[in-house]
Order: C-alpha cells, then sequence, then structure tokens
C-alpha cells in the first residue's frame, strides 16, 4: 500500500490567480502540501470562467476553477489594506513558500516583496509567475500566452503556408509554466532546508514557452542560415474513413515504413523527400498517396495496421472521446470531482506515497475563521538546517538511459538543480535525437540542435546493454546512484532485465523514473509513442488548428511531460530522505497531456460544451487573431480586457468604427469579430509588424510581431536575463543555449552549465575514475565495442 503524501508537512500560501499559479498549487496539494489560497475580495476571477462561455449563476463557481484548486483552502485578504497586508505578512511567517502572479513591484510597492518577506523568516522562498520575468527592460510589457507565443518563434512555423501560421491553443504555455514553477518552488523549499535561506524563484512565462514550444529551433538557427519555413509534419493528423488518424515518422525507418504500409514503398527511394523539409516542397503529392490509402480505412484499423509496423500512431483525442479509450478506462485516468465533473488524475504515480484523490475547490473565503485560529495559535518550532550546498539536488546521482526528448528534459533540469547526470548510450544505438535534424553530414550525430538542447550539463558514456560486460557495468552505475530515468517502450528495459524489482534488489535506496509514452500497463502498453502521437491522442491536437483540419502542437507534449516527470522525482526523493526507501515513479508521457487538455472533458462534463479549434481566436481575448503587415511581416494581438480595447483603439488613431456600442464589451467584439479583422488588417497592413507591436504595445494592448524561430537570439529582454550561456563545444564551436525558464536568487545554476557531452566523452573519466577500470581494461572494453566513442556502424 502506497504511504503517506510525499509533501506532508509543505505549507504554501497562493496568492498567485488564473492558470499557472493556480495549477501550481495544485501539482503541491495532490502531493499532500497545505495550500492557502489568498483571493481579493472579489475573489480570483477564474472563478467565473468558462471557455465555452457557458453561462453560471451568480454564486456558481465554474468548473475549471474547481479543478485547479481542489483541496486548497481559502482566506480573502485585501493587500490595499493595512489588515489584508498584515494578514499576508503572518500567513507568509508560517509558511515555507508564497507563490505570486502580481507582476513586478506590486508586492514591493506594499511592503510584501520577497526580501521583506525572508526578513522576519529567511527559509521562506517566494515564487513570481510573470509574462516576462521581473527583470529586464520588457518586465512590465503587456502579455498574453498568445503573443508570447508570438514572440517566442513558435507560432510563425506552425501552418500551411497558403492558409497562415496557427498558434498552439490550450494555454499549453500557461500550463507548463505551472509546471516549472512547482518543480522550482520544491527546489528552493529543499534547499532552504539545507541552508536555512529561501530564495526568490522569478519565472518567465515567456522563458516557459521558448524552453517548451520552439523545438530548440533557436539553436538551430545559430548552425543555419535563413529563416525557418511554416510547415507541418508529414504524415501527421490524415483523414480516415470514420474521422482523423494521427501519424509521425521520425526517423528514416519510420519513414520507410509507412511508405510500404500505404502501399507506396518507392516514395523513400526519391531524393525529392529525403527529409520532412524536402517533404514539405511536395506535400500536395504525397498528401493525395497517403489519402488514397487512408480514407479507405477506419481509424481502428489504421491503428491496427501502423501498429504491427510499430509506426508511432495514435486515434485523435477530444473532451468527449478520450473518456471511452480503452486504454485511460483500463487505466483509470479520469476520475469524477466532488463537483459532479471528470477530470483526469495526478499526471504520475508513486509506488510508496499516496496522492490526495479529488477534493472540493473552496468558496470564497471559506476558511478564514480556521486560518486567522491558526495564526493565532503558537508556532511550531522549526527544525535546524540540515547542511550543505545551496544547489537542491547536490550530491544526487542519476544514471540517464533516456533518449529523445523528454527523458533528457528530465536529466537536463536535474543537472541544472545540481544533480551529476550520467548520460549512457551505445555506439550501436546512440540517443535517437542526435540524428533529428542535423545539420551537417560529417559527424552528423553530434550536430543535432534538438540533441544540444537538452543535454548540456551532463556526463555522457557509452555501454553496450546487449552485452554481459555492459550490463554489468552498467548495474555498478545503479547500484552507487540515487536516481534511474528511463522512457523507452516497456518492452526494452524488459529485454535488458531491468525491471524495477531487480533494480531495487541492486539498490534499495533508488528512484526509477518510468516515462514510457502510453504507460506502464493497459491496452496501449506496448505501441511505440511520441510526442506527436500524444498530443493527437489527449486532445490538445484537437483544439488547434483551422476549423477544418486540426494540426499538431509540435513535441510541447516532451518538455511538458519531462518538467512534469522531473517533479514526480523530486517527490521520490524527499520520501526517501524519510523513509530511506527509493521507489518507482511511472509519468506516462500521456497523462501530463491529459492534464493540459482537462479543460475539454471538464466542459463536456460539467456543461455538455464540446471545445473545438476556431485557428488563431480563443475564449480570452476578443479580437485575437494574427495579422498581415507590410513588409511580409505578421503581428500577433490579444484584447484581454474592455481596457485594452480601449487602448487598441486609441493606437488605431479612435476610428468611427472602434467606437461603436457594441464593442465596448468582450461578448459584443467576439460577435463582431470578422469585422473587426477586416478593419485591424486595413490598418497592420499600412505598418510593419514591429511598428504595430509598438504602437499597440504603448497603449497597453497585448502584441507581438511573429519573430521567426531561427531568430530569436539576440533578445533585449533574454539579453538582460541571461537566459542565454555562451559554451564551447568540441565539434560544433561556441553556441548559446537556452537555459531555466526561472532565476533562483540563491542559485547560479550557469557555474555548473557544460555543453553536450560527444557521444562516449566521459567513458575514461566515469568508468576509470567513478568505477575504478584500468586503461588497459577500457581500451579492452573499447575494442569489443562494448564502449565506444562513435557509432559502430562506421567501423563495419
Amino acid at each position: 500500500m502506497p504511504g503517506p503524501y510525499p509533501l506532508d508537512g509543505l505549507r504554501v500560501i497562493d496568492c498567485s490567480t488564473g492558470l499557472a499559479g493556480p495549477y501550481a498549487g495544485k501539482l503541491w496539494v495532490d502531493a499532500g502540501a497545505d495550500v492557502v489560497k489568498v483571493e481579493p475580495p472579489g475573489g480570483d476571477p477564474l472563478r467565473r470562467w468558462t471557455a465555452s462561455g457557458h453561462a453560471l449563476a451568480a454564486d456558481e463557481n465554474g468548473a475549471f476553477f474547481q479543478f485547479l484548486n481542489a483541496s486548497k483552502r481559502s482566506v480573502v485578504a485585501d493587500l490595499d489594506t493595512e489588515d489584508g497586508r498584515a494578514l499576508l505578512r503572518e500567513l507568509a511567517a508560517g509558511a515555507d513558500l508564497v507563490l505570486e502572479s502580481f507582476g513586478p513591484g506590486y508586492l514591493e510597492e506594499r511592503g510584501l516583496g520577497p526580501d521583506a518577506l525572508r526578513r522576519t523568516h529567511p527559509a521562506l522562498s517566494v515564487v513570481s509567475i510573470s509574462p516576462w520575468g521581473h527583470e529586464g527592460p520588457w518586465a512590465n510589457r503587456p502579455a498574453t500566452e498568445f503573443t508570447l507565443q508570438a514572440q517566442s518563434g513558435s507560432t510563425g512555423y506552425r501552418g500551411l503556408p497558403e492558409r497562415g501560421p496557427v498558434a498552439a491553443s490550450g494555454r499549453i504555455g500557461e500550463f507548463a509554466g505551472g509546471a516549472y514553477a512547482a518543480l522550482g518552488g520544491t527546489a528552493a523549499w529543499l534547499a532552504a532546508r539545507r541552508t536555512g535561506h529561501g530564495q526568490h524563484v522569478d519565472l518567465s512565462l515567456f522563458e516557459s514557452v521558448i524552453n517548451t514550444m520552439t523545438v530548440f529551433h533557436d539553436l538551430e538557427g545559430q548552425w543555419l542560415e535563413g529563416p525557418l519555413a511554416i510547415s507541418i509534419e508529414t504524415p501527421s493528423i490524415e483523414p480516415a474513413k470514420d474521422g482523423w488518424v494521427g501519424l509521425c515518422t521520425y526517423t528514416g525507418q519510420q519513414w520507410k515504413d509507412f511508405c510500404t504500409l500505404i502501399g507506396r514503398p518507392e516514395i523513400p527511394e526519391d531524393n525529392r523527400f529525403f527529409d520532412a523539409r524536402a517533404r514539405m516542397k511536395h506535400l500536395a503529392f504525397i498528401r493525395e498517396a497517403m489519402h488514397a490509402w487512408t480514407r479507405e480505412r477506419t481509424v481502428d484499423e489504421i491503428v491496427e495496421l501502423a501498429s504491427a509496423m510499430r509506426i508511432p500512431v495514435a486515434p485523435i483525442g477530444n473532451g468527449r472521446n478520450v473518456l471511452e479509450r480503452d486504454h485511460f478506462v483500463a487505466r483509470g485516468v479520469f476520475r469524477e470531482s466532488p463537483h459532479g465533473f471528470k477530470a483526469p488524475r495526478t499526471p504520475y504515480r508513486l509506488s510508496n506515497s499516496q496522492t490526495r484523490p479529488f477534493g472540493k475547490a473552496p468558496r470564497l473565503d471559506e476558511h478564514a475563521a480556521e486560518i486567522r485560529a491558526e495564526i493565532a495559535a503558537p508556532a511550531a518550532p522549526r527544525p535546524a538546517p540540515e547542511g550543505g550546498s545551496a544547489l537542491p539536488l547536490e550530491g544526487i546521482r542519476v544514471v540517464d538511459l533516456s533518449a529523445f526528448w523528454a527523458g533528457p528534459k528530465v536529466t537536463w533540469l536535474l543537472a541544472a538543480l545540481g544533480a551529476d547526470v550520467v548520460k549512457v548510450e551505445s555506439v550501436q544505438r546512440p540517443d535517437g535525437m542526435r540524428f533529428a535534424g542535423a545539420v551537417r553530414n560529417d559527424e552528423s550525430w553530434e550536430w543535432s540542435w534538438v540533441f544540444h538542447g537538452v543535454n548540456t550539463g551532463k556526463r555522457g558514456i557509452t555501454l553496450n546493454l546487449d552485452d554481459n560486460e555492459g550490463r554489468a557495468l552498467l548495474r555498478k552505475l545503479i547500484e552507487g546512484a540515487d536516481a534511474l530515468v528511463e522512457n523507452f517502450s516497456v518492452r526494452v528495459m524488459d529485454h535488458f532485465g531491468l525491471d524495477w524489482e531487480t533494480v531495487h534488489a541492486w539498490n534499495p535506496r533508488l528512484s526509477m523514473l518510468r516515462m514510457p509514452a502510453w504507460g506502464l500497463d493497459g491496452p496501449w502498453r506496448d505501441r511505440t509513442g511520441f510526442a506527436a502521437n500524444v498530443e493527437q491522442a489527449s486532445g490538445l491536437a484537437w483544439v488547434t488548428g483551422y476549423e477544418d483540419m486540426p494540426l499538431i502542437v509540435r513535441g510541447a507534449c516532451d518538455p511538458v511531460g519531462g518538467t512534469h516527470a522531473a517533479y514526480a522525482l523530486l517527490l521520490a526523493l524527499e520520501e526517501r530522505r524519510r523513509t530511506g526507501e527509493g521507489q518507482l515513479v511511472e509519468c506516462a508521457l500521456i497523462e501530463p497531456a491529459l492534464n493540459l487538455a482537462a479543460e475539454q472533458v471538464i466542459e463536456w462534463t460539467a456543461y455538455g460544451e464540446f471545445l473545438e479549434r476556431n485557428e488563431n481566436r480563443g475564449p480570452g481575448a476578443a479580437p485575437q487573431g494574427v495579422y498581415a503587415c507590410a513588409d511580409d511581416t505578421r503581428v500577433a494581438i490579444a484584447v484581454a480586457s474592455d481596457a485594452q480595447w480601449t487602448g487598441l483603439a486609441r493606437a488605431l488613431g479612435s476610428p468611427d468604427w472602434a467606437r461603436a456600442n457594441e464593442l465596448t464589451t468582450a461578448d459584443g467584439r467576439r460577435t463582431a469579430h470578422d469585422a473587426i479583422d477586416a478593419e485591424l488588417g486595413t490598418w497592420c497592413a499600412e505598418h510593419t509588424a514591429e511598428a504595430a507591436a509598438e504602437a499597440l504595445l504603448a497603449e497597453g494592448v497585448p502584441a507581438a510581431p511573429l519573430v521567426n524561430a531561427h531568430l530569436i537570439v539576440p533578445n533585449p529582454q533574454l539579453e538582460a536575463r541571461g537566459f542565454y550561456q555562451t559554451l564551447a563545444h568540441p565539434r560544433t564551436g561556441t553556441t548559446r543555449y537556452p537555459g531555466l525558464p526561472m532565476h533562483f536568487s540563491g542559485i547560479d545554476s550557469a557555474k555548473r552549465r557544460t555543453p553536450p557531452p560527444t557521444l562516449g566523452q566521459h567513458n575514461t573519466e566515469v568508468l576509470g575514475g567513478d568505477l575504478g577500470l584500468s586503461d588497459a581494461e577500457i581500451e579492452r572494453l573499447r575494442a569489443a565495442k562494448v564502449i565506444g566513442e562513435r557509432p559502430a556502424w562506421l567501423d563495419d
């Protein structure tokens, strides 16, 4: 039976509103923390939110608010009054973490900034979430996630050239920011317990979006000349006889197998279709060939046939059908809320620890009396600092068997927080991401921008795990480690004899993180799956794209899954501190994605409302869209309030059409969206995107030019915050690498940053220095290809 909650004893004061902060609070409360939601007199505006526009009764809270705030306690504090400020000070004095999303300067102006709060409680950490971060020239610039996506380079390369670029829907960047905040806040708490000193964790949603949604094209742009073209994957989401089916072919073998599946094995032999970018030039031909086959078969037939050939495939999910999928039903993913709707469970499973079941969300100020009584009671003594480094994971050793993106994202985060990560590949099968988008033919395995993006800060070795000596050396590494991370399909680890029972017997203190796409059990357990398939199956793709065609989000589920998994692994390490025992952590890639898509299921089961895609429009802003500008540029604009509409009208010179009474409300603007778009289109066509954005921003309107993903670097805001760090790689030379999307006031994670390891770069250091092998033994292993520094097939 699972034991206690891993975050028993953690107390969080949650002053945030909206999505990102409350989602961080949800992740903490699900793990057992006591989260006190401090709300303004009118309550968190999310209480009145529905994505569908479904009307709520006067005293009714929206179901999405109830999902994000289940099991929290509520108290009202007006921070513009001394009583309210005093209450927050008293709450902070008894807490471990304060979470806030007010924006730069708001708390400082009221004497409640991080330094002021920590003055009487040095171990307190404050987590701040804001669009740009609290530092830099853009810190106070208005933004929504829609405009952040445009500025990050994400929007500009998603879509069909003839239809125009499309942003990813579902507020993925805000969910990702919440997951980063939970991870960062937990890390700060762990560090404070060692040192007695808390941190200010300053999280930038812009940097979260870059880390999540631009697929490291900012790195690629430093190695290649020219802009990144708009595109869609091929194959991707294709029409079947009875709906849509999702496919992806990330490797050359998968592309060949797919063409064989559709009866066109000759296509891969044609150099015109060599890679994904080449295929975009001949998209009409390829789509005709695909659709001649897919339109004649049902989704179930295609899934069965593709799965048999180990081609990544998935049915397209939405708010209705995910509830009925046999895999999700078998795994018990969707649970009933006490408020009557269904929603996904906590997106990870721990073998020895509980997670909190769905509780009720609080009514506004429901717990005021009990919270004030707790404040009045004598404070419990705080434990003395344990001693140690301010780096939260200093001294933690991680064996990294992961590949591609999601698993390496976990260990990239752990390394940035101080862990010693040893990445294990083999010369027979290097990490497949080494060859994804490689920009050079010579030593191509060292030139993948995606591999570079998630492997800084690690040491790299090679071990042939099909060889007895290779497995024996891996066992030695595991016996001396604190964590093991892998994201293979289940059958791969079984093949190597690396199931949880075996690993746990070798090292009972080690926690093992497993991240198969579909989980360790269920009907889809042995299917191949990548992030694109997870986006397809979860419902995220359903709400992204043109009205007549869904589009994949483009890999966001890998970094999102990795961030959630890293957080879950911290929970296991925290539980081990108390019990001495490691545990199995399962974070199937699909389950964080289902949490991100939860609003679709919630709206359907709470209100019978079916959410669909609407190109670049969205429920939180009207107007919202991407508009063509002069000089072949585009600008993203999102009007999220009546005040911002007034600002937009001023920026346009207060034309008569903008002063119409029906446009003074969001509902009126939503009804007149087509007419507004026509007028905005005329105005934008007379300005460059930069000029249009500057004019709108000056009036407080969120706007951003669509930045090409190859051209993000440099950026004045990112420069000011030191987001990129210049590192020298032995093969690729000097490159600027993206960092964490949050600053820790007491940690300089850059000091530990090293470039991504070349293949087998640290074989001698790890096998000789750490495991004690002699030079002669290492040379013998190299000659036998148990280890090596270049792919084995080059010497065949």
